[in-house]
């Protein structure tokens, strides 16, 4: 097994005042493009990390690549049930709970006690040829998975939906991506258009969305 951590992607939806929730839910309505959005990131595996994968064996080479989105209890908790684990991706929860706790079993579904132990986890599986290999890896909430995956020297990218109106928020995204202290610098739109795999302008129309009265952008965001 590969002693290289795979990089981390945090995605996330936050006001100015990097406001990302209240009450367990989001404070602003219901964005079906930025949820889409959401949705298409996090399943497109480049094909680049597809023609890289390893295969191992016959079996292994019956697995595609599969990106994976990392999350907290209670995330995990607010996603409808009908609607997880969230399809086409590996879904991770972060949680000390037996992996019981949320269900019956589910290849797609891994429990571990933190993000490092889960990805070693995956990664030997999937050399295994009994998991498919990791794609990319994003980590999707809640706030304090967020500052955990700050931490690690891993955490390179931040897919920022940048929302232009403010809401009251009780949860806040633990960092200030655009004050140079917090060592992050946002790229062009072509640089996040290239990261994503897609053509904005056919996505979304725009490069500032309005939607339910609500204006957001879609950044990117790198480590130095």
């Amino acid at each position: 097994m590969s002693d290289m951590s795979p990089p981390l992607t945090l995605i996330v939806a936050a006001t100015a005042k990097n406001g990302i929730g209240k009450n367990g839910g989001l404070p602003w309505p219901m964005l079906k493009k930025e949820m889409a959005y959401f949705a298409r990131v996090t399943k497109r595996v480049p094909s680049a990390i597809q023609a890289a994968t390893p295969a191992h064996g016959s079996s292994a080479q019956l697995k595609p690549a599969q990106n994976v989105v990392v999350m907290g209890r209670r995330t995990w908790e607010s996603i409808p049930p009908k609607f997880r684990p969230l399809p086409g991706r590996t879904n991770m929860i972060i949680s000390a709970r037996e992996a019981g706790t949320f269900g019956s079993a589910n290849e797609d579904v891994v429990v571990a006690q933190s993000v490092q132990s889960g990805l070693d986890y995956l990664a030997r599986r999937g050399e295994e040829g009994l998991a498919k290999p990791m794609g990319r890896v994003f980590v999707i909430g809640g706030a304090q998975l967020y500052k955990t995956a700050l931490e690690l020297p891993s955490a390179k990218h931040i897919l920022l939906t940048r929302v232009h109106e403010e809401y009251d928020c009780d949860t806040f995204f633990p960092v200030d991506v655009e004050s140079a202290e917090w060592g992050w610098r946002k790229r062009s739109k072509d640089e996040l258009e290239e990261f994503i795999g897609e053509d904005l302008e056919d996505a979304v129309l725009e490069e500032t969305v309005k939607e339910q009265t609500v204006r957001y952008e879609f950044t990117l965001y790198e480590r130095l």
